[in-house]
């Protein structure tokens, strides 16, 4: 009977079960976040390698005229080392974890959840699942606060393949936010598109200002591997704390200088 548990639980029935109890599932990017695992042992003891959380979410990529869905990691971080997991017994213990600062935000179509699991050689490794909801880093929130006090709405939000701006990031895709003027920019340019990397020191930012701009060469033109170009614009944490309006008026001032 016992070889026969083991058979089962080698594929997931009457296994150990993972469960993430997050202390609160609203953040901002770069917070930390902490909760309680709990580990529910199954019908026979079983050794568990690791206790990991990956931060996942999707993005879009065109294959064959279509765009098609990915998962993509964020971030892994490892909760607790190997030991055993009696049958029938059950582990609790906290656990804390920094989000990246460039987490992608909970808007548009775009999910963040942690994905928990156990890895267990030679089985099924159990994993829980927990949505979040994340909002902007404050650096992010800042700038975003800037481009609706220059009148601009914000139209659509999509995570986008994009490797080789995924090379100063780590991710394959951006997260890109795109408005449209409303008030002062209107008539002299379509859209803004925004992409932006906040950090500890500041943000950068990569600016869209108009689909048919001609002559731009931003850093970062090849970003979606199309020709279309981006400005490049840097605010470091002393210009961020100088206010709404002070980013505000940068942001006109590069918009006026492209448009």
């Amino acid at each position: 009977m016992s070889m026969f548990k083991r058979m089962l639980a080698s594929v997931g029935i009457g296994a150990a079960q993972v469960d993430l109890m997050l202390h609160e599932d609203v953040v901002h990017a770069g917070d930390t976040i902490s909760g309680v695992v709990r580990i529910q042992g199954g019908r026979v003891d079983q050794q568990v390698d690791d206790v990991y959380a990956y931060v996942m979410t999707r993005y879009l990529k065109e294959q064959n005229d279509s765009k098609i869905e990915h998962e993509a990691t964020v971030a892994k971080f490892r909760l607790t080392g190997k030991f055993m997991v009696k049958a029938e017994q059950v582990y609790e213990f906290p656990v804390s974890f920094q989000l990246p600062s460039n987490t992608p935000i909970s808007m548009g179509r775009t999910p963040i959840w942690i994905q928990t699991g156990l890895d267990i050689k030679e089985a099924v490794d159990p994993k829980d699942h927990d949505r979040l909801q994340v909002r902007p880093h404050p650096h992010a929130e800042a700038v975003l606060d800037a481009v609706e006090q220059l009148g601009f709405r914000l139209r659509e939000v999509s995570c986008e393949y994009a490797p080789h701006f995924g090379r100063l990031t780590g991710l394959p895709f951006v997260q890109e936010f795109e408005f449209v003027p409303t008030s002062q920019f209107r008539g002299q340019l379509d859209e803004l598109e925004l992409i932006f990397s906040p950090s500890e020191s500041g943000i950068e930012l990569l600016l869209q200002i108009d689909r048919k701009a001609r002559g731009l060469s931003g850093l970062f033109a090849e970003a979606f591997d199309t020709d279309e170009s981006f400005v490049r614009m840097r605010l470091d944490r002393s210009q961020l704390a100088a206010g709404t309006s002070y980013i505000a008026d940068q942001l006109s001032e590069t918009i006026r200088r492209y448009a």
